[in-house]
Parts: C-alpha cells; sequence; structure tokens
C-alpha cells in the first residue's frame, strides 16, 4: 500500500502521521512545494499549476491514493487534480470539519487564513452545515508561516493574537488549516486561560482524510501491524529529506523515525 500527501509546505505532516499510525504498513510519499511557497497568495490558476506540478511528481511514485493536504488547494485545485488523476489515482480532499463541530450544538469557532476566513467557500460551508449556529470566523494571520519554520515565538504571538479574537464561551473550535493542528497543544493552552478552564473540542481534518484514503482504497485501519512503512520525500519534484523544521513537532519526528536524514 503506498499513500501519497501534498501540500506547498510542512501542513501535510498531521495527515501524514495520521496515516502512519492508522496503517504501520504503509508507504508514504510526501510532496511539497518549497520552491512555490506560499500557496496562500497565488491566484486560483497560478496555485492550481504548482499544485498540479506537486501531484505529478507524486504521481511519478504510483501512489494508490493522493491526499491532498492543503485546504487553499482542495478549494480552488480540486477539480483539476481529480480530472487529471482519477480513476487511476483516488485524489482525497481537505475540507474544515465545520459539520461536526455545529453539530454539537455550541459555540463554534473557525480558526483558518486570512484568505480563507470570510471567504465565499467558507461562508458557503457555514450556510451548508451550520446555519442557524453561532459561528465565529477567526483570522490568524502569520500562523501557517510561523509553523512552517517552527518559529516558537512567533507561533506563541500568532496564537495568542487569534485567542483574543475567540469568544470566551466558545466550545468547539475547528483547525480549519492543516498547520494550526501541529501547534493544537499551543493553541489548547491559549484557549484554556481565555475561556477559563472551559473543556473545548477541537475539530480537524488529519484523522477523517486518513480514513477517507483507506477507503477509497477499499483499505483499513489496522494500527497493530508491524512498522515495516518507508517514507519517500519530495521538494518541488525533486527527491530530497525532511526539511529541518519538521523536528520541531512530534508528526514530524514520528514519520523521521530514528534513522531518517534530515534538511
Amino acid at each position: 500500500m503506498k499513500i501519497a500527501l501534498m501540500d506547498s509546505g510542512i501542513g501535510l505532516l498531521a495527515a501524514a502521521a495520521m496515516v502512519r499510525r492508522l496503517r504501520p504498513d504503509a508507504e508514504l510519499v510526501l510532496s511539497s512545494d518549497p520552491d512555490g511557497m506560499p500557496w496562500g497568495p497565488r491566484t486560483p490558476a497560478d496555485l492550481t499549476g504548482r499544485a498540479l506540478d506537486v501531484a505529478r511528481a507524486a504521481a511519478a511514485h504510483r501512489p494508490d491514493a493522493l491526499i491532498v493536504a492543503c485546504n487553499t488547494a482542495s478549494v480552488h485545485s480540486l477539480p483539476a487534480l481529480r480530472a487529471e488523476l482519477e480513476p487511476g489515482i483516488p485524489v482525497i480532499g481537505t475540507v474544515p470539519a465545520i459539520k461536526p463541530a455545529a453539530a454539537a450544538g455550541g459555540r463554534v469557532a473557525i480558526w483558518a487564513t486570512p484568505a480563507t476566513t470570510g471567504s465565499p467557500y467558507q461562508r458557503g460551508l457555514i450556510g451548508e452545515f451550520a446555519a442557524g449556529a453561532r459561528v465565529t470566523e477567526v483570522p490568524c494571520p502569520g500562523l501557517a508561516d510561523a509553523v512552517e519554520t517552527a518559529d516558537d515565538e512567533a507561533v506563541t504571538a500568532a496564537v495568542a493574537a487569534a485567542a483574543a479574537l475567540t469568544p470566551a464561551d466558545v466550545t468547539d473550535v475547528v483547525l480549519g488549516c492543516t498547520h494550526y493542528e501541529l501547534v493544537e497543544t499551543a493553541i489548547r493552552a491559549a484557549l484554556a486561560e481565555r475561556t477559563r478552564g472551559a473543556e473545548l473540542v477541537f475539530h480537524g481534518s488529519a484523522e477523517p482524510v486518513a480514513v477517507q484514503a483507506l477507503r477509497r482504497i477499499g483499505a483499513r485501519p489496522e494500527p497493530g501491524l508491524p512498522a515495516t512503512g518507508g517514507l519517500t520525500v519530495l521538494r518541488s519534484g525533486r527527491l530530497g529529506t525532511l526539511p529541518a523544521a519538521a523536528l520541531g513537532y512530534a508528526e514530524g519526528r514520528l514519520l523521521a523515525g530514528r534513522d531518517a536524514v534530515v534538511g
């Protein structure tokens, strides 16, 4: 079994680590775009061109499925990616977990990039899945960039700014950018102070997309299998190693293993 994941940077680590936990035997192909990141400020057409290049690099390794582990690329590029790769390679997009968050009936905060916050795409998801719910969109300027470089000081500042915009009575938090799942602990700590220790439910995308990828190829989670799966890293189409920043996160260390080469 071989599963590929793509993103502009290390936001794919959360979903990749989840696949590794669910299927320790799976071969993983991580395809990112350090030459072209960040993707967020690009026009949809430009972003789609970059995404197609990254996807083609992954497809050359003949994966059984491809996870688009990026909310922005899923919004703008998923139709083009599916048109090119399916049905040979199932393509699984990433959608913010607004539906399950709203279903709980509490007050929902959606943490997302400034470009996604207030976008027609996100507003459409809110209208479709959270009509009538109390939803607050929280822009998080600089957070994805800080996560990408594993800059703890910048992460702390960006998280604190977003926490200050989050209602104190929030009950459910949607992590609407794959990068944010890598710093969930820091976000939890900041919001615990904001909400005076209230128990919050966090909704990410890593587990749902990992499970969906397995389902699309007729497999199921078997976390007890031997850890025999390998790792291939592609950086703007070139064979490479995990970036050093990846080791700043538990997910990156899990994927690297003890003998991995890190650049």
